[in-house]
């Protein structure tokens, strides 16, 4: 698959996967972020300089970089970007920082992880009743319960 990708800013950063195995490419952030994240102020939007063009019948998925969350505490303030295939302006990244300590954001740093994901168009049926199945309605909690421990 081919990702059309516009720069909309001349130092804005083509993704790239970092290895081989990689699910997932990295985002950077063009401009250093104007607040370091800390106790005081937690949220940030951060711009990436660059427009995508997602092929029809595809969406690309937005995630945070787990050293992020592992070491400071940072992650996607939405937990999860969904881009759609018909949107065409910047992609921007907004982190939040949950626990204490500081957090910079330098021009170039990766921000986020993304994917591109495919996705099925379903066709809505109202209907009057359900299939069955072993679960049924039990909501949460309920699967599990009389297993031995």
């Amino acid at each position: 698959m081919k990702l059309s990708i516009k720069k909309l800013h001349p130092d804005a950063i083509i993704p790239r996967y970092a290895t081989k195995g990689a699910a997932c490419f990295d985002l950077h952030a063009l401009f250093d972020s104007e607040t370091a994240l800390d106790s005081t102020q937690s949220v940030t939007t951060l711009r990436t300089g660059l427009a995508v063009e997602i092929p029809e019948g595809y969406a690309m998925m937005i995630y945070s970089r787990s050293g992020h969350g592992f070491k400071h505490g940072v992650r996607l303030s939405n937990c999860v970007g969904v881009i759609d295939a018909d949107y065409r302006g910047e992609v921007m990244v907004k982190l939040t920082q949950d626990e204490q300590g500081y957090f910079i954001v330098n021009k170039g740093d990766r921000i986020a992880q993304a994917m591109i994901v495919p996705v099925p168009a379903v066709e809505f049926i109202e209907v009057d009743e359900l299939s069955s199945t072993e679960r049924g309605s039990g909501g949460f909690g309920s699967t599990g319960q009389g297993e031995a421990k």
